[in-house]
């Protein structure tokens, strides 16, 4: 058997435009790892297999069973919290992304009223690049 890639889950909802975005740019630079989809609903797993994920699942227990198996978690700072991304995120969601031992790589998310304190408020895709950077500079 070979070695093991890296697994990093990518957790999004909605129509899964960020997590499309953001699985894009690890797959881009990052073409070591294996990059798993955990969508909240089908749209945003097909939209992140559409931006280059090796594989994707869906719904509540999917994101329970894999971020329990993954070495980084990324998404939204929504996904630590029961109810976020509008309810789409479950307190049972919630808690096994806080209860994972992968290295959570979260984007700052204003929607969800939880504010970072990071200095300026920044557009989406440099979020989105500095999260690529946190887990290559992890691999490292």
């Amino acid at each position: 058997m070979g070695e093991r890639k890296p697994l990093v889950v990518v957790v999004d909802g909605h129509g899964g435009g960020m997590g499309k975005a953001l699985v894009a740019r690890i797959k881009e630079r990052l073409p070591q790892v294996h990059v798993r989809a955990l969508g909240t609903n089908s749209a945003a797993t097909e939209a992140m297999l559409k931006g280059g994920a090796d594989d994707g699942a869906t719904g509540e227990n999917a994101v329970i069973f894999n971020v329990a198996r993954a070495d980084f978690v990324a998404g939204s700072v929504a996904i630590l919290m029961a109810n976020g991304l509008m309810g789409e995120i479950s307190p049972r969601m919630a808690q096994a992304v806080g209860d994972s031992s992968a290295i959570k790589v979260l984007i700052p998310a204003n929607r969800c009223g939880i504010r970072i304190a990071t200095g300026e408020e920044q557009p989406l895709r440099r979020y989105l690049d500095h999260c690529v950077d946190i887990i290559s500079t992890e691999l490292a």
